[in-house]
């Protein structure tokens, strides 16, 4: 058996006789008390948020409200004054909206769109919604997504785990971003042959002084036991059609990772195959899109694209979770694109 292995399965053993208090595991002092009842309201809130926004989700929610736990009995004076907490939290609830770039962003400004794609996903974090920033490449959907991350340290008081999950070529460049944008963020980096990557897990992940872990596909199949340990607040994924096959290994590993909320980054949210679209929204909502068969036969995937009351039906369910927005939309200053084509033959020779 090699070093890391015996490394792991005694981080195992002690992770299991330790169970019973909540100081003993990184994941509870770093995520804090309120991890498991966020995820116990997010449920319920996500289902009212979503019938506001349409009807269609009923069809989708239809037996999933179902399952949620009876409350016909005699509720205790101890349930009562709870239930009369939640309602008057809910109420009195502000979310916040920035105006213009937060003061935590260093080193420059947010453009007027990247604050609005802030405020797009604060609000679905307030709603307990996962989302797509589908935004096209080039318009800051890294700068987005760390200003996010900002916003939980600064505004809500969580500092993470968060866990950001990227192509390994692009893995510097976000802890190079990460540096600029918001230094106020301590962001790490697993990545390295099996040695390295002890050290790393066994004197910088487990005392879990840092607040953002960013590593690559390949690392998440790798250390999946390591990433299982942890309670994670965010779990960002770029370039998210790494995952469109729900049966691939890296798709049912990160299914298995505990995640409070769940951000995929993408430049081509929607292609021909709509079965992908599911595979992306069961990733995000596994409560709401629990079934492919149930989204192909609502949809009717063999002619939906020909269909336009099937397109708008399907543009009404993702208008809650997805943004996407083009340069020609929101950069209005910049130049026309100029396409020049260069005709070679094939019969020259260099």
């Amino acid at each position: 058996m090699s070093d890391n292995e015996e490394y792991q399965e005694a981080m195992e053993v002690g992770e299991n006789s330790n169970e019973s208090s909540s100081a003993d595991t990184t994941s509870s002092s770093k995520t804090g008390g309120d991890y498991e009842n966020k995820m116990e309201t997010d449920r319920s809130k996500r289902f009212d948020y979503l019938l506001k926004q349409t009807e269609i989700f009923s069809h989708f929610m239809s037996g999933t409200r179902d399952k949620a736990p009876s409350h016909r009995h005699r509720m205790t004076e101890q349930e009562e004054d709870e239930e009369l907490l939640a309602e008057s939290t809910k109420a009195s609830k502000v979310i916040t909206r920035f105006e213009e770039s937060p003061t935590y962003i260093k080193n420059g400004e947010m453009r007027d769109y990247q604050v609005r794609g802030l405020n797009w996903m604060i609000g679905l974090y307030e709603n307990g919604i996962n989302g797509i920033l589908a935004d096209e490449m080039g318009l800051g959907k890294t700068l987005q997504t760390i200003s996010l991350l900002g916003y939980m340290k600064h505004y809500r008081n969580i500092a993470g785990p968060h866990m950001v999950i990227v192509p390994k070529s692009t893995l510097r460049n976000w802890q190079n971003e990460f540096a600029r944008w918001c230094p106020s963020l301590t962001a790490v980096c697993l990545i390295g042959d099996q040695e390295t990557r002890s050290t790393f897990i066994r004197e910088v992940m487990m005392p879990g002084e840092w607040d953002v872990c960013i590593t690559s596909y390949e690392m998440c199949i790798k250390e999946k036991s390591v990433f299982k340990k942890f309670n994670w607040r965010y779990m960002v994924i770029d370039e998210a059609h790494r995952i469109k096959n729900e049966k691939s290994k890296l798709s049912e590993i990160v299914r298995e990772f505990r995640t409070a909320n769940r951000l995929l980054l993408t430049g081509t949210p929607l292609q021909n195959n709509l079965h992908e679209l599911w595979a992306l929204l069961n990733f995000l909502l596994p409560e709401v899109f629990s079934s492919s068969e149930d989204f192909d036969a609502w949809f009717n995937t063999n002619n939906c694209l020909d269909d336009s009351a099937l397109v708008d039906r399907l543009h009404a369910v993702l208008r809650p979770f997805l943004l996407r927005r083009l340069k020609s939309d929101v950069e209005k200053k910049l130049l026309p694109k100029k396409e020049v084509k260069v005709h070679q033959s094939i019969n020259e020779r260099y």
